[in-house]
């Protein structure tokens, strides 16, 4: 049995208190060829399941919110249940498999039991030469993982060669389920022995005082700063009440395009690609007839705090955060002056380090203090956050299932609190892919959005361009014979 982190916990308390939303996150990974068969699928995922253990342990809450919950085994597991398979229509495109992807992650995850669910999808076909392709859709709850604890998924999942690896052994049992009083019990305990916990922290810490002020310091600034997007964003149609169905649309591009961009034009690989975004909602905002605001698209942008090797510890460890878009700037070259110059800003702020300790903070703190302020915010209308735009780094060489080669994952971000648009990027072997989120009611002209954040960066690829052929001295001019 293992305790959920105040952060796992906060996922599902905020989906109880929004009905018809579904906080799962996911992925699309398109493969070469046929697919396998369900059963082949089957038996490659049974070998691997030793090495994920909370895909066959369920989320267990505890009474009155005494403790946070917990995982317990499910001695019902059944990979049957998990493992489902679909096929898209005729002509197997983006837009037939972005309709799939919706429809998919618009519903919730069975919480009696482990919090996943895998699709099979024959019938896709590369949009380019017409080649078969199939695609394994990959949903998992975020109180189980995070951006980068999902994607290291995909190593434990798949093959680093065409030659499928061995199953891992396996001797699992089942614990017996706890009780509801033993569980109860258990964290009424803890409670009582909280006290003391805290103190034996609050001693290692006064003797070391000189990094205790320059926590306390930086974690002021930060705070400071987070305080200030407190101040509701500007009025669009990009915030509002949410129906409990989704819509999907996906764009690309490639990290060399990235590369390229940056060293023209400056900037991080997250300043660029935001840069990118911001182009897209631009570009939505004028199509919708709306004038884009410079305080218009405040965006939460998730910020991993996990150590190296921590990868595989199945949980969330992330801070954030909170930047405003500059919508309002029409020029591509000074739109991503403007990101990065905001985001430089932030991060010398230290907001993502300022959550970071306020979360370690909430880790200490008896749980009912905790978990009652985060139902009631659920409650409660917000006009400072307009959207998500989470960045995960994925493998960099290929991967393989069953011998058939990855050719690209195209992420998923979910969607609440009045957020009625989304956007995820991820890379995987020099491919850039934008999973683009939003809310079916509202949020109809996805594809707007998508198709804008890729000229968004073409772009910036053509300011690159012109920039080298400037630092080059461009052309020879033509002179008389």
């Amino acid at each position: 049995m293992d305790r959920m982190s105040p952060l796992d916990a906060a996922f599902l308390q905020l989906e109880d208190e929004e009905p018809g939303t579904s906080l799962a996150i996911a992925s699309i990974a398109v493969f070469e060829g046929r697919a396998p068969s369900t059963d082949e699928f089957a038996a490659a995922l049974a070998g691997r399941l030793p090495l994920i253990p909370r895909y066959r342990q369920k989320a267990r809450e505890v009474a009155l919110d005494l403790g946070p919950p917990v995982w317990v085994d499910d001695p019902s597991f059944d990979l049957g249940y998990h493992l489902r398979r679909t096929a898209l229509p005729p002509p197997g495109g983006d837009r037939e498999l972005a309709a799939l992807m919706g429809r998919v992650m618009s519903a919730r995850l069975d919480r009696a039991r482990p919090l996943w669910e895998y699709w099979l999808v024959d019938g896709v076909r590369d949009a380019g030469t017409g080649e078969e392709r199939w695609a394994l859709i990959s949903k998992v709850h975020h109180s189980m993982v995070d951006g980068i604890s999902g994607t290291d998924l995909y190593r434990v999942v798949f093959d680093a060669t065409p030659e499928p690896g061995a199953p891992a052994p396996d001797d699992w049992h089942p614990e017996p389920p706890p009780s509801d009083l033993a569980l109860a019990s258990a964290a009424a305990l803890d409670l009582l022995r909280l006290p003391a916990k805290q103190a034996r922290a609050l001693l290692a810490a006064a003797r070391r005082p000189r990094a205790l002020g320059r926590t306390a310091a930086r974690t002021a600034r930060g705070v400071a700063s987070l305080a200030g997007a407190l101040v509701p964003a500007s009025r669009t149609s990009l915030s509002g009440a949410l129906s409990g169905h989704r819509r999907f649309a996906l764009a690309r591009g490639t990290v060399d395009d990235v590369r390229r961009v940056r060293s023209a034009l400056g900037g991080t690989f997250n300043d660029v690609v935001l840069a990118a975004v911001t182009a897209g909602f631009r570009e939505l905002l004028l199509e919708r007839g709306e004038q884009p605001a410079p305080h218009g698209v405040r965006t939460l942008v998730p910020v991993s705090v996990r150590a190296p090797g921590e990868e595989s510890i199945r949980d969330n460890r992330v801070s954030l955060l909170l930047a405003d878009l500059p919508v309002d700037v029409a020029d591509p070259v000074e739109r991503l002056a403007a990101v990065r110059a905001r985001l430089t800003h932030l991060k010398a702020a230290g907001e993502a380090e300022a959550g970071a300790a306020l979360l370690a903070v909430a880790g200490g703190e008896p749980f009912p203090s905790i978990a009652a302020p985060v139902r009631l915010a659920a409650r409660l209308p917000q006009r400072q956050i307009v959207t998500v735009t989470t960045n995960v780094p994925g493998p960099r060489r290929p991967l393989y299932a069953l011998g058939r080669r990855l050719v690209e994952i195209v992420p998923y971000v979910p969607i609440a609190a009045r957020l009625r648009t989304g956007v995820a990027i991820f890379s995987y072997c020099g491919r850039l892919t934008f999973g683009v989120t939003g809310d079916y009611d509202t949020a109809a002209d996805v594809w707007t959005l998508a198709d804008g954040i890729e000229r968004g960066l073409a772009e910036l690829v053509s300011a690159a361009a012109a920039q080298e052929g400037e630092e080059e001295g461009g052309p020879e001019p033509l002179r008389a014979p």
